[in-house]
């Protein structure tokens, strides 16, 4: 006499193709099929739940993200392959184009190097923090061969290693890449914890830069007297914005009656588009800022030049509508700009600094002019206050100093006049 098939959840009868799914002698289930693996091959992946449905659904997750073409990883692979992989289906479209290429070159030269032949499932945080402690040792001369392509010699090459190691800010860097490529894999179940959370490279101390003072940034206004940016410069100054932002500018940007501009661009060099314009840096980067009226008046007068030379150019000019361009009309190269700001520094008989300290200028100047952080955090465009009070410390300490120097002649007058009544 035969029994009836046994018909509980467990024994369910799947199509051919979407795999099985069974209980384990532990109580959990288990949810194994076929998907897309790197290289265009295929292979058997197992998923876990404490139910049925749960197993099932990240069965079909993994397989829907297969048939869309994404391999899969398994943890069982290197923390190389994970990277290439995380790089080119991931954050290839969550990043900036330039971001993504620090990205990327970070991963080749330090990640790769160091961590990519270790399996991703047996990477320890043991593993970072050593990996992380020789980066701190090793000369870089003598790690990427950089000494060795020079045409003379003076480091390892030379039998004199100079000891240098990458920066406090470049490691932090490094880490916090790893994180993220570590924490996506977390989030696809490849991995339980993010290994790199564990390890603590301490807080770097933020990039020293020396601002202009007022009276140096006055001197660059009449070095600038007469070049054909002088309304860049001028803009940069007054009100902060980023080098690609400037550029990106457009004059249906710019309403010069009522004295604002709206920044909804940056223009940047990509190593795949060349230039191009992009989005701005973060959401809080696209605002809508006023103009001082002394900018309005010199982007009339750069208006007024920008037709001569229009004019001039002829069939030659090409009209993107940028604010700013070359004087055939052609959008100007972040670079190139660079190199004007320190021929201009040196007219002026100025120090060098980069472009972007005219930012910290404007921002410096500002606070010491009492302008509120919130202000200029919406000038700037940073994404939270809590940037430019990080950014701005040593001046808003500064300031501290300032107020208890008043406060003290405040309270030193008043101890003067309590004497004097008392003596009376």
């Amino acid at each position: 006499m035969t029994t009836p098939r046994d018909s509980s959840p467990s024994r369910r009868v799947r199509a051919n193709g979407d795999g099985t799914v069974y209980q384990r002698k532990d109580g959990r289930w288990e949810a194994a099929g076929y998907v897309l693996a790197p290289g265009n091959t295929r292979k058997r992946i197992r998923v876990y739940g404490t139910t049925r449905k749960d197993a099932l659904a990240k069965l079909t997750e993994k397989t829907a993200s297969s048939n869309r073409g994404l391999p899969v990883l398994s943890a069982q692979g290197s923390v190389a392959a994970y990277l290439t992989y995380w790089l080119e289906n991931v954050a290839l479209h969550h990043l900036r184009e330039t971001t993504h290429t620090r990205y990327t070159t970070c991963v080749d030269r330090y990640l790769v190097p160091g961590l990519g032949k270790k399996k991703l499932a047996k990477l320890t945080a043991k593993d970072v923090r050593t990996w992380l402690n020789q980066l701190r040792t090793i000369c870089q001369c003598c790690t990427r061969g950089i000494d060795a392509r020079r045409d003379q010699p003076r480091c390892c090459a030379a039998g004199q290693c100079c000891h240098k190691p990458l920066s406090p800010l470049t490691l932090t860097y490094i880490h916090s890449v790893l994180k993220s490529a570590l924490e996506h894999a977390v989030r696809e179940e490849e991995i339980p914890r993010n290994v790199a959370r564990n390890v603590r490279t301490g807080t770097p101390r933020p990039r020293r830069f020396e601002p202009l003072t007022a009276d140096e940034a006055r001197h660059l206004l009449t070095a600038a007297r007469g070049h054909r940016l002088h309304a860049l410069f001028e803009l940069a100054l007054h009100t902060g914005l980023r080098k690609g932002e400037l550029l990106g500018l457009r004059w249906e940007d710019l309403d010069l009656d009522a004295g604002t501009a709206a920044i909804r661009r940056t223009l940047q060099r990509t190593s795949a588009g060349g230039l191009t314009t992009l989005p701005t840096k973060t959401r809080a980067s696209e605002r809508r800022i006023a103009l001082p009226t002394r900018c309005v008046q010199s982007l009339k007068l750069h208006d007024e030049q920008q037709k001569t030379e229009r004019e001039a150019a002829g069939t030659a000019w090409q009209h993107d509508g940028y604010a700013f361009t070359t004087a055939q009309g052609r959008p100007i190269d972040p670079t190139n700009l660079t190199r004007t700001f320190t021929t201009l520094l040196r007219k002026a008989g100025l120090r060098r600094i980069r472009f972007h300290d005219l930012r910290h200028s404007t921002a410096t100047l500002l606070l010491e002019q009492g302008v509120e952080l919130v202000v200029i955090k919406e000038l700037l465009g940073h994404a939270h206050i809590g940037v430019a009070a990080t950014v701005y410390a040593h001046i808003r300490l500064r300031l501290q100093r300032q107020a208890i120097d008043t406060l003290g002649t405040a309270l030193d007058t008043w101890h003067r006049r309590v004497d004097l009544r008392q003596r009376r």
